[in-house]
């Protein structure tokens, strides 16, 4: 899990060998403006989803987890906080290859964190992060979703 400012991703481009496009994609388009809906950036590989999440509290947001894809999660409207427990201390749970996802509901994050905006949390495979926490009723968000 990596959590920053947004206008440092530039120095995690070797991370992955998509993160440039990422940083890319920031510096050509406004967040705010875009529309809901799933855009692509390189094909399945790359893409976000730009969504109205709706806030939720720790008792509601679930745990999950991805094996292919690593979340460059950004709240855009609101303070967006952050489950996060190390997959490997998570229980075993079925597993969606179709939407690349594994859900643990009913289990308290080992720890918290918040993003205000312009700050994003970066999720990898071996991090297990509950999202949508957050003290409003809804939320306009970005989760880039990118080939691990």
């Amino acid at each position: 899990m990596i959590i920053d400012k947004i206008e440092n991703l530039k120095k995690y481009e070797s991370v992955n060998p998509l993160f440039p496009k990422v940083v890319e994609f920031l510096q050509q388009n406004d967040l705010n403006k875009l529309e809901t809906g799933k855009h692509e950036i390189v094909g399945k590989d790359l893409f976000v989803n730009i969504q109205m999440a709706k806030g939720k509290t720790p008792d509601e947001a679930v745990i999950e987890t991805h094996d292919k894809m690593i979340d460059i999660q950004i709240p855009i409207t609101a303070a967006e906080t952050f489950g996060y427990t190390q997959r490997d201390q998570l229980p075993k749970a079925a597993y969606n290859a179709e939407k690349d996802i594994t859900k643990i509901p009913d289990i308290a994050a080992d720890s918290y964190v918040t993003c205000q905006p312009g700050m994003m949390a970066i999720f990898f495979p071996e991090d297990g992060h509950a999202p949508c926490i957050a003290g409003v009723p809804e939320l306009k968000k970005a989760i880039f979703k990118v080939k691990a």
